[in-house]
Formats: C-alpha cells, structure tokens, sequence
C-alpha cells in the first residue's frame, strides 16, 4: 500500500493520533528577514540540484529563501540560514507552532518567532500555501525533502526556482537534504562537516550502549485498535534506528512493497512480529498497558511480552524521528533514544 505521505503520516491514524503516522499566519511582513540568508558571494560557482521532476540551477547564493515541509526548514536552520517563509507545524507543534528544536536554532540566529528577524510562517491548513509563498517573492523555493506532486512543482516554478523532492513521498534522507542545502548555499563544506557530525553522535550511542547493536527492530504505529502499520526500509525511522546500530527484522523487506515506506498489518498478524525491539507510535501518552486495553492482540507482540516496546511519549518526539533533520536528531538523541536503550535491555534479559 503507498501512499502520498502526508497522508500517511496524518490521515491513516487519525482517529487515534490526531495527525500522525510521519510529514499560522506571518510573524513577520514578507521578505523582512531576507539579510538573515547569506549574501551572494563573488566565488559561488554554479550548482545543478537534480530532483524528481528535473534539475535546478543556481548561479548566485539566494538572498530570499521559502522552504516547504518542516525538515528543509530545520535544515537551513543547521546551516546557519533564517529563511524567509516556512510552513507552520501543525503536528507535535509547540506554542510558536513550531517545534523545540527549530526555536532554538532561531533564538540562537536573532530570529525568534514573534521577533522581527522571524521568518513568515505559512498556512499549510489546505496544503503548500501558494499565495504566501508567492508575496515573499522569493529567490528559491527550497523542498528536497517533500511529498511535492509534479503540478505543485509546476505551479511552484512560475513563482520562483524550485529545489524539488530528491526522492518521492518524503524519503529523501536528511543528509540528502543537508547536502542540497550545502550546494545551494555555498556552504558544501559545512553541510559535509555537520552530516559527519550528526552521524558520529548517533554512531557514538551504539559505541555507549552495545546492547543496540544486538538487538532487531521493527518500527510500526500502534495507535489504531483495528490497523497497525509496519514502516519501511525507506522510512526514516528505520533510518534512525540502524544508524544507532541496530539491526531492521528480516520481516519487514519480506512483507513491504516496492517503493511502499509503509504496509499495513491486521492485529491478528502482529504475532509474527519477530523482532527484539518495535519502535512505535502511539497516542501521545499512552503506555504500552494502554495499546493492549484498546486491541488485545496487540499483547501477541513478542516484543510486548518482553517488555521491548520503544514509545516515544509524545507528538513531538514521534515527529524528531518521522521527520528528522539535523536539528531534530540531535534532539531525540537525548529525549527519545533513552527509551530504546531500556527496550533494547529489557529484550536481552529477556534471552
């Protein structure tokens, strides 16, 4: 089963999760944070980002920057770049309806939301917010990481150049994204350097806990009593949890479809489960007690009767790992990953 995933982060569990299964208004007047981007620079030298839909060239650092989908937000952010319009969050969102991790990298920048630096958040209530994007004026529309379809990036393109999605649906990967940032900003250098960064930190968590590196996994969402849902190889989150060293259930390649970063799975099945660890999504604090109550299939869940269930807790910590960034990672390295160790510890005593 593949779907766009907007729809599969925040429409196939909806009744439970609100708007996930992961991925307003102007705090500032249009094109008022536009120094807040770098300034072009006389030794740029030309870059051409392939995406899905074609190639863009861009011949001068872009002084007015719009970002669709929260991770090339976040990214640009990793990259010391405020820019001028991103969308609102609308799931794990904070008071700013932002995320923890984007206001401190604004706060750190002079670019607090509420302040006159902050970029202008659009309304994604309806989807990309054309009309907002468009009163920016932008140089770049920046979305490697985005479930764009061809006619948005169509319609996006007679507005401004358009760094379209890497990969379809929301699987570009974030260094994917970083290095495509890296190239359009001229800063090739320090995107190269922050992936390295970001990767040694997550590889220094399985150096610190070797108890991830023998340990499986499947990461799913248990928010529904009726479907549960197995993410994919191409997902991030099983991108997160084998760059911590862990190791994805044979399961998952043998039952997912091509091109699918999710399939679903009846409660009746999940008994087959065969995994140390299941990473899943939940309703934002709800127990593992709480997921067995609601479905008691769900107790079949090897995992479950070891004690091996990884919850993230909250709405915002599912969305640090659904749709992780630079930024996000380092933050679910210390609010979400603690509980993955303990369900990696309780699956090996349990051997």
């Amino acid at each position: 089963m593949n779907i766009s995933r907007r729809t599969g982060i925040f429409a196939a569990s909806a009744a439970i999760l609100a708007l996930s299964l992961t991925a307003c208004g102007s705090s500032a007047e249009p094109g008022a944070n536009s120094s807040a981007a770098p300034s072009a620079s006389a030794d740029f030298s030309p870059v051409t980002i392939k995406n899905i839909y074609g190639e863009t060239e861009i011949t001068e650092v872009p002084e007015t920057i719009a970002t669709i989908s929260w991770v090339n937000a976040d990214t640009l952010l990793a990259l010391d770049t405020v820019p001028a319009g991103m969308d609102t969050d609308t799931y794990g969102q904070n008071a700013n309806n932002s995320t923890d991790w984007k206001d401190a990298a604004l706060a750190e920048l002079g670019a607090s939301i509420g302040s006159e630096k902050a970029p202008k958040q659009f309304d994604i209530a309806d989807g990309i917010d054309f009309t907002g994007i468009a009163e920016l004026k932008p140089d770049v529309i920046f979305a490697p990481y985005s479930g764009m379809t061809q006619e948005e990036y169509e319609k996006l393109e007679k507005i401004a150049k358009v760094v379209g999605p890497i990969e379809a649906n929301y699987t570009t990967s974030w260094q994917d994204a970083t290095e495509a940032a890296g190239q359009m900003l001229g800063k090739q250098d320090q995107a190269t350097a922050l992936i390295s960064e970001i990767e040694g930190k997550m590889a220094a968590v399985g150096d610190q806990n070797p108890v991830l590196k023998d340990s499986t996994f499947i990461a799913a969402d248990l928010s529904s009593p009726e479907t549960s849902y197995v993410y994919s190889t191409g997902d991030t989150r099983p991108r997160f949890l084998t760059a911590l060293g862990m190791k994805q259930a044979p399961y998952v390649d043998e039952n997912a479809a091509k091109d699918a970063f999710y399939f679903t799975v009846s409660p009746e099945k999940v008994n087959e489960w065969d995994a140390d660890v299941v990473f899943a999504s939940a309703v934002a604090g709800n127990t593992v007690d709480d997921i067995v109550k609601a479905q008691p299939l769900y107790g079949q869940i090897p995992a479950v009767k070891n004690d091996a269930v990884a919850l993230p807790g909250t709405d915002q910590a599912t969305l640090s790992i659904s749709a992780a960034s630079p930024l996000s990672i380092e933050w679910a390295l210390e609010h979400v990953v603690p509980n993955i160790v303990k369900a990696a510890e309780n699956a090996a005593a349990a051997k």
